[in-house]
């Protein structure tokens, strides 16, 4: 039995995503293969970020007992890049086997398929797009934007109208069939901006969301 890197865990409400505002068991996990611009949890990402080592079977009795004590239902797994975690699939089968539903906040560089072929029940993916301004776009695995169920959702971080000009051509060029997302930068770009640009092209099947828990708690608050 292996173990995952733990940079924390918490219970929140989901900020982001189909789940926001939904009670959930948040499982952040070190290290991401990824240097966005605009990251707000780089403390979690680099080779220096802390950690706990934690095996599969001890983070699903910490999910449990956060079932138990919030009456929760999911956990979401998020990092860093959840997905570096080797064993993520033996922990994503043991949340399952609790009867706990879970999420994969992912960054749509690493392959997603092969977590997914491999667990007994297929988790629910929430993948960014790595826009123009996040300096990562070069690194997105194309191939996961056809891997992506109606279930799952696909996100896009925008921080100019050259990042939601890209988004449209993304949109366009793939026409991924699961849920679609705007989410401004935090003091980037004006969300009424969004909104306009989103009547001028037209997309009236994507959504545009704000961080809520940027606005219950301090935006660079850990642990919520």
């Amino acid at each position: 039995m292996g173990t995952l890197k733990l940079a924390e865990n918490f219970v929140s409400i989901n900020g982001e995503g189909r789940y926001a505002g939904e009670l959930a068991l948040f499982m952040r996990f070190a290290g991401c293969n990824l240097q966005c611009d605009w990251c707000d949890t780089k403390w979690a990402n680099g080779a220096d970020a802390p950690f706990t080592e934690k095996t599969a079977v001890q983070l699903a009795e910490i999910a449990e007992d956060a079932a138990d004590g919030y009456g929760l239902h999911r956990v979401t797994l998020t990092g860093g890049e959840p997905l570096l975690q080797k064993d993520i699939a033996e922990l994503i089968n043991a949340l399952n086997d609790r009867g706990l539903d879970v999420e994969i906040e992912t960054n749509g560089s690493v392959p997603i398929a092969p977590v997914a072929e491999i667990c007994r029940v297929r988790p629910v993916f929430t993948m960014d797009y790595k826009l123009p301004s996040s300096g990562m776009e070069s690194r997105m695995c194309i191939e996961n934007l056809s891997q992506l169920k109606e279930s799952d959702t696909l996100k896009f971080v925008c921080a100019s109208k050259e990042d939601l000009k890209r988004a449209v051509w993304v949109l366009d060029t793939y026409e991924p069939v699961c849920m679609v997302y705007l989410s401004p930068v935090f003091g980037r770009i004006e969300p009424k901006d969004m909104v306009e640009f989103m009547k001028e092209k037209k997309l009236g099947k994507v959504r545009l969301q704000l961080q809520l828990h940027k606005f219950i708690w301090d935006p660079n608050e850990k642990g919520v």
